[in-house]
């Protein structure tokens, strides 16, 4: 299983399309190194920054 994948391959995995990956990684600070971009990283901010959004009482708290 590749970790580090294009912004194509990344939507496909994310159920994205592929211009919000990009939006996304340059919102959340994501580095895309020599055209890819490293899954873990990507999901785990993206759960982050939603968790964030999603409730701002908690993130308040």
């Amino acid at each position: 299983m590749a970790i580090h994948l294009t912004p194509t391959e990344l939507a496909r995995e994310a159920g994205l399309e592929r211009r919000d990956v990009i939006a996304k990684c340059m919102e959340m600070g994501v580095p895309i190194f020599q055209g890819r971009i490293d899954k873990t990283l990507f999901i785990a901010s993206l759960e982050d920054h939603i968790g964030v959004q999603g409730s701002p009482a908690e993130a308040t708290a």
